[in-house]
């Protein structure tokens, strides 16, 4: 493992390692996730998925739009990788996705439109308890190494400990609870995304972006920054100027 990688891998969990002492936000948990997974694995794009109390799948986090828009077609078509894994509380690893299209025909068809050529998921587990499971998409035909799904298999099974925040996890009404609170803060953050992206003329990416580095550099809660924004309590115009003004500070390149 490169140095770099090695710091990155160590970065990645120490973010988990923090939201386990300090209480989580699960949304801006979840997003890091997919945004760690992607750099650490090399895959395209990661999106997350979180089953609520009655079993039933939601799209939580996603590196990309496109990623989101595919997670959200498998879980409409009822048929992908990533089901499958949340149902068997197994790996699933897909190397090349057009040689599965007897298994998943409609999802295939659409995830090679969409420029993907494998996916990879694992489960997010606690013990008995499936919570959701975690998509690795890639453009290349391949599979991932043993080391990587490794990886992306701890990274999955740390931020659910993180989520449920309850070793023992023994309570099932207290784990739905909090599994509930995290896709209820997804909602709220696809509506604030809504509102900086018609405010702004932002794509949604874009949007989340503008989002996310408000609530950093404020020592806030992605949820909470979501929530003042949809509520009118905090202005979007002041998220616009506020990454403007970020983007002012960042150092020209000599001869740009």
């Amino acid at each position: 493992m490169s140095a770099d990688r090695e710091r990155a891998v160590t970065h990645a969990f120490v973010s988990l390692a923090h939201s386990l002492a300090e209480g989580v936000d699960p949304v801006e948990l979840l997003s890091g996730l997919a945004e760690d997974a992607t750099e650490l694995l090399g895959v395209a794009s990661t999106g997350i998925l979180l089953a609520d109390a009655r079993r039933v799948l939601h799209v939580v986090a996603a590196s990309s739009e496109a990623t989101r828009a595919l997670e959200m077609y498998q879980l409409q078509r009822n048929q992908g990788p990533c089901l499958d894994s949340y149902h068997s509380g197994v790996p699933i690893s897909v190397a090349d996705l057009r040689a599965e299209a007897a298994r998943w025909p409609q999802f295939v068809e659409v995830a090679t439109d969409a420029g993907f050529a494998s996916v990879h998921a694992v489960p997010m587990r606690l013990r008995e308890n499936v919570l959701g499971t975690m998509g690795l998409f890639g453009t290349h035909v391949g599979a991932l190494d043993d080391d990587d799904l490794g990886l992306g298999q701890a990274l999955a099974y740390v931020a659910a400990v993180a989520i449920v925040q309850d070793k023992a996890a023994t309570d099932s009404a207290l784990v739905n609870e909090q599994l509930q609170t995290a896709l209820n803060g997804r909602v709220v953050l696809e509506q604030a995304k809504g509102v900086l992206a018609q405010r702004g003329n932002l794509d949604m990416d874009r949007s989340f972006a503008v989002l996310r580095r408000f609530a950093r550099d404020h020592n806030l809660r992605l949820t909470d920054v979501a929530r003042a924004v949809v509520g009118r309590e905090l202005p979007a115009q002041r998220l616009l100027d506020h990454a403007l003004a970020r983007e002012a500070q960042r150092p020209r390149v000599l001869g740009t």
